[in-house]
């Protein structure tokens, strides 16, 4: 006998962008730049609770280019998405958390990040693919071997 209730649950109850920042301190001045400025992009993934089988997923993204030392742009987007999650394996939630919501949330902070960039004046900056898969592994294999570190 299967009862429909102890089924897994996964869906999103919403997606939004829940931080956004733009920075281009030596703006006018940067645009007469000809230098091609070099990019960095840092990634930060993070998931919580919100109430019992809802929880809050947040991919963040800092982009900054730099050209000769001097910050010619910096822009953070933090997309987030609501999850109903439920009758999933205590064991398996931290994957989901950690794996499969962040799939679902980057395409959308990708699209920010190239978009806002765009609007700023500067040549639209086009993340590429993340394999959150591995990125879980890592951390799981860095907390495994130390300690957690304090926020």
């Amino acid at each position: 006998m299967s009862d429909q209730s102890q089924q897994p649950v996964f869906s999103i109850e919403k997606l939004y962008v829940k931080d956004l920042s733009l920075e281009i301190p030596h703006a006018p001045q940067v645009f007469l730049e000809r230098e091609a400025p070099q990019v960095e992009v840092q990634l930060h993934t993070q998931a919580q609770p919100l109430d019992e089988g809802v929880y809050e997923a947040v991919v963040t993204v800092t982009v900054t280019a730099k050209a000769r030392d001097k910050v010619v742009f910096l822009v953070e987007a933090s997309q987030s998405g609501i999850f109903q999650i439920r009758n999933i394996p205590t064991q398996e939630l931290d994957p989901v958390l950690g794996i499969a919501c962040p799939n679902i949330l980057f395409p959308y902070v990708r699209e920010v990040i190239s978009d806002v960039v765009g609007r700023a004046g500067f040549p639209p900056v086009f993340l590429s693919p993340v394999n959150f898969e591995a990125l879980y592994r890592q951390r799981q294999l860095q907390q495994g071997s130390q300690p957690p570190p304090a926020s």
